[in-house]
């Protein structure tokens, strides 16, 4: 069976992203809290494809949320589904200027590539001025 990584980066990324969530979640009947509620097998199905599901029998979306500054991840933490995606699934920094400089491009990269592959190891938050 496939699995796919949703990874969502940017202001503009992660408002789509989020979006996305809540259609994928609504047509496989998952709640805002990753509760199956849905009433057809159907919807349970190919689930596997876009979540995992944690030992609380909840789906958490297979996904990575990525932005230079915190208030857009705290946004997608208060908004309706936030308690959807699992808290050491966000990346984030202090850096954040409205856009993606060059500078903050190169700073992005660095963050997904040396912190990336050890997210299970570290906190949720990484602050790429200490990098």
């Amino acid at each position: 069976m496939r699995e796919i990584v949703h990874i969502q980066a940017g202001q503009c990324g992660n408002q789509i992203g989020t979006k996305f969530w809540e259609v994928i979640s609504d047509e496989h009947g998952i709640d805002p809290a990753g509760n199956y509620v849905g009433d057809s097998t159907l919807q349970l199905d190919r689930i596997s494809v876009y979540y995992n599901q944690a030992s609380s029998h909840k789906y958490v979306p297979r996904s990575v949320l990525v932005d230079l500054e915190p208030g857009t991840m705290e946004s997608v933490r208060s908004g309706a589904f936030g308690q959807l995606f699992r808290p050491d699934n966000f990346i984030f920094g202090t850096l954040g200027d409205g856009g993606l400089s060059p500078h903050r491009g190169q700073q992005l990269n660095q963050i997904l590539t040396t912190d990336g592959p050890k997210l299970p190891e570290k906190p949720a938050a990484v602050d790429p001025s200490s990098a």
